[in-house]
């Protein structure tokens, strides 16, 4: 059933009816990643640049807007669903990304979702994450944005790359929808490969401290309490006073 929506929209490429289904793919690409909007967007656009239609610069802005109203859905989401049900994910891929998500949220949200943007599973689990864990919402808006933005311009780009080696319009748009499959392949793959380096570097360090402490042979010396004797005064009975 996917499968057939990219062919539809390169077919509309000609028709204004293609903003409005650009900005639809990317909104429920935002919570439902088998929905292919990468592959559209840069689709739609390698036939924009060699064939003059439709406008490049709408294109980028209707995908951006459906992404960021996309991403905000799926942190509104994340926020009435909770961790504890996050967690619970039955597929373990998408509870390997719920559990990632997790653990960077609090030290590196921007990064994290600016890259989570690339990676279809990753950045519905960031999102949703986002907004379980109580990010505040104008933080992720204002990041959202850029992400959204940034992820349009680079499908774009990379369509334009390629129709300048390939001047038929389908031609290129297989060959970029190609390309940004395999760089959101890259970038999950680095992702991971750099969160297990991380793992075990904390895992080796947890050991380290987990280590008791070589106990010292040395005695240890004790200070001896030293008492100053007082002179005892004893009062006279008979009324004389004591002379040295």
């Amino acid at each position: 059933m996917f499968d057939q929506i990219t062919p539809f929209v390169v077919d509309l490429a000609s028709s204004p009816l293609v903003y409005l289904v650009l900005f639809v793919l990317c909104l429920v690409d935002g919570f439902f990643p088998p929905v292919p909007s990468e592959t559209a967007l840069v689709a739609v656009a390698a036939v924009a640049a060699t064939s003059g239609q439709p406008v490049l610069a709408v294109v980028l802005g209707a995908a951006a807007l459906g992404a960021i109203a996309g991403d905000s859905i799926a942190y509104a989401i994340g926020r009435r669903v909770g961790l504890k049900r996050l967690r619970n994910a039955r597929r373990p891929r998408i509870a390997a990304a719920f559990a990632f998500a997790e653990r960077q949220m609090q030290r590196r949200s921007a990064s994290l979702i600016l890259i989570g943007r690339y990676i279809p599973v990753g950045r519905v689990a960031v999102n949703m994450t986002a907004g379980a864990t109580g990010l505040p919402y104008r933080r992720f808006l204002g990041i959202s944005a850029v992400a959204g933005v940034a992820w349009s311009a680079t499908s774009i780009g990379i369509a334009l790359a390629t129709s300048s080696f390939l001047h038929e319009p389908l031609v290129a748009a297989a060959v970029s929808m190609v390309v940004a499959g395999g760089l959101g392949l890259v970038v999950d793959r680095v992702l991971g490969r750099i969160q297990r380096r991380r793992d075990a570097r904390a895992a080796a360090a947890a050991d380290r401290e987990a280590r008791p402490t070589p106990a010292t042979d040395r005695p240890v010396r004790t200070a001896r309490a030293t008492t100053t004797p007082r002179t005892a005064t004893c009062p006279l009975t008979t009324g004389e006073t004591a002379r040295p």
